[in-house]
């Protein structure tokens, strides 16, 4: 849906995509343990109890995790040269988003190896395939959320329908006989089909939602303000080093470049 978007909107202006480093390492990991933990609290909470599938929801969320977040930072350092504090947070996202359909589903070892996957494909589809495919090269995925959401997502869909354990899933699920191709069932192909539907019905929705938001205001800035930022629109900055100079309106006061403060003209 996000990538949807993304390619309606268009991309940033090319000195923002030449260099785009973020804002701030140290917020990013404290931002990762909370969605960390948030994420094995509503995985463990969708069986509404304290019972064996939220038990094994939160244990597999966890490892799944965990290995993702160890095998994307294996590969930068086996490809880089050097660990990256950013490409183990998207280690770890792509870890939770591929064991989500399947937190309650599968046994331990299967939460590893799909840990395993979740932490290559997405990696090998970020760092190879986006950068030679001319479909993503015409997105502006700020944030890979194409590698780490879309890929991770239907990964996670496909492996639940290899690894779905039965007697786990009779726990769970309302349908009898549920069962993975690990154990011969047939899963897989309903977990397929189902993927495919929500990416049709995305696709359809999202577009209705830009279109009928276009009517309203538009989606794309101008290039003009694109490059003066946060200051075209809202006349101030949301970082501004001390001594850069900058100004900031406000209907009683302005600071000006020396930063004090001085009466607003009327």
């Amino acid at each position: 849906m996000l990538t949807l978007v993304e390619f309606q909107v268009g991309p940033r202006v090319q000195m923002d995509r030449e260099r785009f480093p973020p804002n701030n390492v140290l917020l990013t990991l404290v931002g990762a343990g909370l969605l960390w933990m948030g994420w094995a609290g509503f995985n463990g909470g969708d069986p509404y109890a304290a019972n064996i599938t939220a038990s094994m929801a939160v244990l597999n969320t966890n490892i799944c995790a965990a290995t993702s977040l160890l095998v994307w930072t294996a590969l930068d350092v086996i490809f880089f040269n050097k660990p990256s504090v950013i490409g183990a947070v998207q280690g770890m996202i792509t870890g939770l988003v591929v064991i989500t359909p399947a937190a309650g589903l599968v046994q331990g070892w299967a939460a590893i190896v799909m840990g395993v996957l979740a932490g290559s494909v997405p990696w090998f589809t970020m760092m190879i395939v986006d950068k030679r495919w001319r479909l993503l090269t015409a997105v502006d995925d700020t944030l890979g959320v194409v590698h780490t959401h879309a890929v991770a997502g239907f990964l996670g869909g496909i492996l639940t329908g290899i690894f779905a354990e039965p007697q786990l899933c009779a726990l769970f699920l309302q349908v009898t006989n549920s069962r993975g191709v690990a154990y011969g069932g047939i899963q897989v192909f309903k977990q397929i089909a189902a993927a495919l539907f929500i990416i049709g019905w995305n696709i359809v929705v999202t577009s209705i939602i830009c279109v009928a938001i276009r009517f309203v205001v538009p989606l794309r800035m101008p290039e003009e303000q694109l490059l003066i930022g946060d200051n075209a629109v809202h006349g101030e900055e949301a970082y501004a080093l001390w001594g850069d100079g900058e100004l900031y309106d406000h209907p009683s006061t302005i600071i000006n470049n020396n930063g004090r403060v001085a009466e607003a003209p009327s």
